[in-house]
């Protein structure tokens, strides 16, 4: 399984788009998608992010909750990529980045059209999109409050 988590909300646009930091909400939306896994029962054996700040801190908050060290990939900075490719050979693999590259990784992957939400994660294996969770569905699942 892929799992694909988009980073969580970050702070306002700046003149370093790569140096914007998650906000608090963002730190929230990433504990309760790493909480979400755990109670979903997911082991992962690899953690590849996006280096873009807002995108490795949210990999780090959310891989602390299972567990597994965060490993930067530049191909998830931005633009097209294969998750398959990227995943071979690793196990279960969560990769965290950025809109629009992630949803159209998944339709290119599986065909379905889908549109991942800040701090959203997808799970597709082979050719079929299994999962697909907004924030508050993760939260849920975690037995968070929004707070």
């Amino acid at each position: 399984m892929i799992w694909m988590l988009r980073h969580g909300t970050a702070e306002a646009h700046a003149s370093d788009d790569a140096a914007r930091r998650l906000t608090a909400d963002g730190e929230a939306q990433s504990k309760a998608a790493g909480l979400a896994l755990v109670a979903l029962g997911v082991s992962l054996d690899a953690c590849l992010t996006s280096p873009k700040v807002r995108a490795l801190d949210t990999a780090r908050i959310a891989a602390a909750e299972l567990g597994v060290e965060v490993e930067t990939e530049d191909l998830l900075r931005g633009g097209d990529f294969d998750p398959a490719e990227l995943a071979a050979g690793r196990g279960e693999v969560m990769l965290i980045g950025h809109e629009p590259d992630f949803s159209r990784a998944i339709q290119l992957a599986t065909g379905a059209r889908v549109k991942l939400r800040k701090g959203g994660l997808a799970g597709i294996e082979g050719s079929k999109l299994h999962l697909l969770l907004e924030p508050a569905q993760l939260r849920a699942i975690a037995g968070l409050q929004r707070g």
